[in-house]
């Protein structure tokens, strides 16, 4: 799966109706319905306001679309189609149309819309995600050294290390990695029968640039 890196802006003309893709980064639903709202008063003079997001909340995907006034399924199904056709998560795209007196029928308002989106995903830096966990390591301080440089040397995070009473390091890390890790780990005399999943999570992997 991939999300966006930032926030990004695409226009189109179809028969002189506009078409203004807004492609947003968002955390949960409730931040998908706040950005919606600043479109309806940033474009307030426009017919409609046509949108789809999916935003993964509690390890699940959650989809929902508009048509805002559009004939039934001629633009926020589309549109959604289209984020889960390139896998894109934690996604808000809202199409806003200005009416230019030419009717453009269901398939155009479907070209049109599908369109906007399309070129607002050109120009978006992608960010890829794999499946990951946050886990709780314990770490003695002569064992630290070593830890941070086999997680320097192999992607993995380190979020925080603490030396109170039980010292430990809490990590982020690909699933993918956890059991070379853990190997490496008990190798080096770390106590891994002591690591506890704080968290499962979606990960960043690396930034691309869209082609």
């Amino acid at each position: 799966m991939k999300t966006i890196e930032k926030e990004v802006l695409a226009e189109i003309v179809e028969k002189k109706s506009k078409f203004i893709g807004n492609l947003f980064y968002i955390e949960n639903a409730q931040e998908a319905n706040s950005k919606i709202e600043e479109i309806r008063k940033k474009y307030h003079d426009a017919r409609h306001h046509c949108f789809a997001y999916r935003v993964i909340e509690d390890n699940r995907v959650t989809e929902r679309a508009s048509d805002d006034g559009e004939p039934s399924g001629t633009a926020g199904a589309p549109m959604l189609q289209l984020l889960n056709k390139n896998e894109l998560v934690n996604v808000l795209i809202v199409v806003t149309r200005y009416f230019g007196g030419i009717l453009l029928g269901t398939g155009g308002l479907v070209r049109a819309y599908s369109q906007a989106t399309m070129e607002a995903m050109k120009k978006a830096s992608l960010i890829h995600l794999e499946k990951g966990e946050v886990i709780k390591l314990p770490v003695s301080y002569q064992n630290l050294a070593y830890l941070q440089y086999y997680c320097r040397k192999n992607d993995i995070s380190i979020l925080q290390t603490n030396f109170d009473k039980e010292p430990y390091s809490i990590l982020e890390m690909a699933i993918d990695k956890k059991c070379k890790f853990l190997h490496e780990m008990e190798e080096k005399q770390f106590d891994i029968q002591k690591v506890e999943v704080l968290q499962e999570k979606y990960i960043q992997k690396r930034v691309q640039e869209n082609a």
